[in-house]
């Protein structure tokens, strides 16, 4: 996280918001149709580097550029700015000039802040006379300056005070901690009160990461320290719009090889591995849906949003994987082979060595009925983490030393894996690092095809349209992205069978009859690059050469399609997709379906479940309910099973 230590005092008249502000309408999503300003700071540092490294490397570079940065007030004198730094009235007034609609800030000063690291430590005390401090000289400046009625036309997403309230609910061993929270919970109380009173403020607080708050005996206690702090503002859970999680983080968004954490190798679940200490939630997209099911339990309504920090949690470069290995007989040695995060531990966060900027900001990057609302970068890319002590630098943090270790709580010790020859304070540019971020970025941001190499979508539509006792037909969709798919790579048992072109139908030969195989696809494009996720599918060869399967079913208003993502012979994950098929959005919808065998459902997410013998319901939850006309939600579940493992045929009804 960018910090600046020293103290400077501004005193800004506060300004009452004329009557036309308060008619600003706020917005269910104020990124989508939004025109982002551009941190002329950040421009210039990140064009400066593009032309020193100059050839391939500085043509990607200069992408960047083009992509939205977060502004960080973090220390009073930001406010103001200074003689290399716009301060935040320039950067409105700058924003108001180009026409831009989009402005985000970070609200990052609490007394105490940062109680359980060095690196971005504030220059507030927390002690009584610390919180008056950050309230009349901090908030209250900033507040004066958001709401001025001549910025009443730009959404000002404000991220609040990063790491904080995580703090709040793990680290209370830590006396600094203990001594901070109470002075956390104040100071966001009481800027949630004075951001939520201007209308074109939209307020997201920071929910750590899902190697942070993942497991269940934190997730459930920090929604409801959330919920606490929201409850006790003016306006309650509304003075909230929304969550930010993996802020200045490098957690991957997806792992695409990795999606079901129970899956058992060696007799194990994969969230046993070293790596992940029981840690369920294996990624930022899972780990935000299930904080906000958390948060809806917690008191907060369902239409409250989640952002995800994507400035470089790409993890691409030559060391992320292709394809499942599914050759790893221990859980260890399975994720160590199929995860993209390629950190020794996942506490590691300072400048971490082989991190890739990730997915460029969007809106509904999962459609309009996913929680998630938005991908956004926080962290300008390039700028440090932090420094670490030495005889030159006073100040540091010990997990910023390249040689340095942190242990993991369990008597496992590992490298903070920070880049090695640096020593660079946070917040300053550190153009080793930026070159390795846009090095490994994922997508690609190489200069070769002139834009983005975006690895396509997901294929969709994969279905089993016919099996015998010696084949079984695969057909699929093109996906619909900005680079075009031009072929699929099929995989069998994690091993790649054929690539064929797109939109086609391929049959798999040679099989034995009356056997179940699992097949995955990836789709390209034609620069080569491949999806970052998969789809799944499981097929049984008949005994006589008839019969079909799939996993496409139909009702009023409404399609559902099954995959199953994984089988271990005793257990599945499956995944289903409902779309609606009628002309207007829907309220709510049920998916149900009989199985073939002894399958029994062991849990199920976005949705709510039933079983009775082998029937099965599926309804939607109050979150994921509403629809679009031609848009489409998604649930999925884990069952046992034993025997054979047909796919069912499913039912589908709207209202």
């Amino acid at each position: 996280m960018a910090a600046t230590l020293g103290m400077a005092w501004l005193v800004v008249p506060l300004a009452t918001a004329p009557s036309a502000h308060a008619a600003v309408t706020h917005l269910a999503n104020p990124f989508v149709g939004a025109t982002p300003y551009l941190n002329p700071d950040y421009v210039g540092e990140v064009t400066a580097q593009a032309g020193a490294d100059g050839g391939t490397l500085g043509a990607a570079e200069s992408k960047v550029a083009g992509y939205q940065t977060a502004i960080w007030m973090d220390h009073i004198g930001a406010i103001a700015g200074d003689s290399t730094h716009l301060g935040l009235q320039a950067q409105l007034d700058n924003a108001v000039a180009d026409g831009d609609n989009l402005f985000e800030v970070v609200v990052y000063d609490l007394p105490g802040r940062d109680c359980a690291a060095l690196a971005s430590n504030g220059e507030i005390p927390a002690t009584a006379a610390g919180l008056t401090e950050y309230e009349s000289q901090y908030i209250d400046p900033i507040a004066s300056i958001l709401g001025n009625s001549k910025y009443a036309g730009i959404r000002i997403a404000a991220i609040i005070e990063p790491d904080s309230l995580p703090n709040a609910v793990t680290n209370q061993s830590k006396s600094a901690c203990a001594t901070a929270t109470p002075y956390y919970e104040s100071g966001v109380e009481y800027a949630l009160n004075k951001l939520h009173a201007i209308a074109n403020v939209y307020d997201y607080l920071d929910i750590g990461h899902s190697g942070w708050l993942g497991w269940s005996s934190n997730m459930t206690p920090a929604a409801q320290e959330f919920a606490k702090v929201a409850k006790a503002t003016t306006a309650g859970v509304a003075s909230v719009d929304g969550f930010i999680s993996d802020t200045a983080n490098t957690t991957p968004l997806d792992e695409p090889f990795l999606p079901n954490s129970t899956l058992q190798v060696g007799g194990q679940p994969l969230d046993s591995a070293s790596f992940y200490q029981w840690n369920p939630e294996f990624d930022e997209h899972h780990y935000d849906e299930d904080m906000h099911a958390a948060l809806v339990s917690a008191g907060f309504p369902s239409s409250v949003g989640m952002i995800v920090d994507t400035s470089r949690n790409g993890w691409g470069g030559s060391a992320r994987p292709t394809a499942l290995n599914s050759t790893p007989t221990t859980v260890n040695a399975y994720v160590a082979a199929n995860k993209v995060d390629q950190r020794p531990f996942r506490g590691d966060w300072c400048n971490v060595n082989g991190a890739g900027i990730g997915a460029r900001p969007q809106a509904q990057p999962y459609g309009s009925s996913d929680p998630i609302i938005a991908f956004v970068w926080v962290k300008p890319p390039g700028e440090s983490d932090g420094d670490y002590p030495t005889a030159t630098h006073a100040h540091g943090d010990p997990h910023c030393d390249p040689n340095g270790t942190q242990t993991d709580g369990n008597g496992g010790t590992y490298p903070t894996d920070a880049i090695p020859g640096y020593d660079i304070p946070a917040g300053q540019w550190f153009a080793a690092q930026f070159q390795q971020l846009v090095t490994n970025a994922y997508p690609s941001l190489g200069a070769s095809s002139g834009g983005d190499t975006t690895p396509p979508s997901t294929p969709t539509g994969l279905t089993v349209t016919g099996t015998s006792s010696s084949s079984v037909s695969l057909s699929w969709t093109a996906s619909t992205d900005n680079v075009g798919v031009t072929a699929y790579n099929v995989y069998r048992g994690g091993a790649k069978i054929a690539t064929v072109t797109s939109g086609t139908t391929y049959t798999d030969t040679g099989l034995t009859a009356s056997t179940g195989y699992s097949y995955t696809v990836t789709a390209q494009d034609a620069a080569g690059n491949v999806s970052a996720a998969s789809t799944a599918v499981t097929a049984t060869t008949s005994a006589s050469g008839g019969g079909t399967g799939g996993g496409t079913g139909g009702g009023q208003g409404c399609t559902a399609s099954y995959t199953v993502s994984s089988d271990w012979g005793s257990g599945f994950n499956a995944n289903v997709t409902v779309t609606n098929t009628g002309t207007a959005t829907t309220t709510g919808w049920k998916v149900t379906w009989t199985f073939g065998g002894n399958q029994a459902v062991s849990n199920m997410w976005n949705a709510s479940s039933t079983q009775s013998g082998a029937s099965v319901t599926a309804a939607n939850m109050s979150y994921n309910g509403a629809i679009a006309a031609g848009g489409n939600t998604s649930f999925g579940f884990g069952a046992t099973y034993s025997g054979s493992n047909a796919v069912p045929t499913l039912t589908c009804t709207a209202s």
